[in-house]
């Protein structure tokens, strides 16, 4: 049976980031994908113009709707827009799914165009949703929040290991995209071992949607049975393949090639 992977995110209306970067990459990696929509963002490759919050009420009636009926073998949170909302997922999440495990992605910002989508105090709320969680896969400014530490450089990520440990999450992995270089490092942190994954920086405009794309394939391995180190090794392998054959759309930050597991896109060369 496929693993089941519940998405708690935002729309995307470009199609790149947010719900549907966690369906089509849940799908591609041969999981079963279901949704509790957080917000509808109006959005392309040049950036989100609009942010509408859906009712936290009706997320979730989403939430207690699925997990009544299907189920969940993973749950994987993305934009979750307010205070209000991360209340309400933490409550339904406690009540009638406190064993699943969980995939946090803090996401606070837009990759294209930068703009907020984590509003006043929410940051302080996410933390009761981090903690305990299985995993949560913070980018460094998303960490420079969570921790109040100053994370510019891989020195920066080895010292910041001990105040990610605080956040009560049984692993971090802790995405170094920002650092400057020809290599990109992340660092897995669970309980007192460090596992560094390193490799080639890619120079491209096809990062849309990159951090969406990488938990849920995370997640989705977890649904699978692996264990975290290797979920973590093959969602990023997926990223990079997604990103080597991103199809090249949008006149900003490009979408990748999700599909390219089921070779949904046929490239020229």
């Amino acid at each position: 049976m496929a693993g089941r992977v519940l998405i708690i995110a935002g729309s995307d209306s470009g199609g790149g980031a947010g719900i549907q970067a966690d369906i089509k990459t849940v799908t591609s990696l041969g999981g079963y994908a279901m949704t509790a929509i957080t917000a509808v963002t109006v959005q392309n490759t040049l950036g989100v113009s609009g942010v509408h919050e859906i009712p936290p009420a009706v997320v979730a009636a989403q939430l207690e709707a699925v997990l009544s009926d299907i189920g969940a073998d993973v749950i994987k949170t993305g934009m979750l827009a307010s205070a209000e909302i991360i209340a309400v997922v933490s409550d339904v999440l406690d009540r009638l799914a406190p064993t699943v495990p969980r995939v946090i992605d803090p996401v606070m910002q837009a990759s294209a165009g930068g703009r907020s989508l984590l509003l006043g105090g929410a940051a302080d709320s996410l933390r009761r949703l981090i903690a305990g969680a299985r995993l949560v896969t913070p980018n460094l400014p998303e960490a420079e929040i969570l921790t109040g530490r100053t994370i510019r450089t891989l020195a920066d990520m080895d010292a910041a290991v001990p105040a990610l440990r605080t956040l009560g999450a049984q692993a971090v992995l802790l995405k170094g995209g920002h650092v400057e270089g020809n290599a990109i490092v992340d660092l897995l942190i669970e309980g007192a071992e460090v596992i560094r994954f390193a490799d080639a920086r890619i120079v491209t405009s096809a990062t849309h949607g990159t951090g969406c794309t990488l938990a849920s394939a995370i997640a989705a391995g977890l649904a699978d049975g692996l264990a975290l180190p290797g979920a973590v090794a093959r969602a990023r392998a997926y990223v990079r393949q997604a990103i080597l054959t991103a199809p090249g759309l949008g006149k900003g930050a490009s979408p990748l090639n999700h599909g390219h597991t089921i070779n949904y896109f046929q490239l020229d060369n």
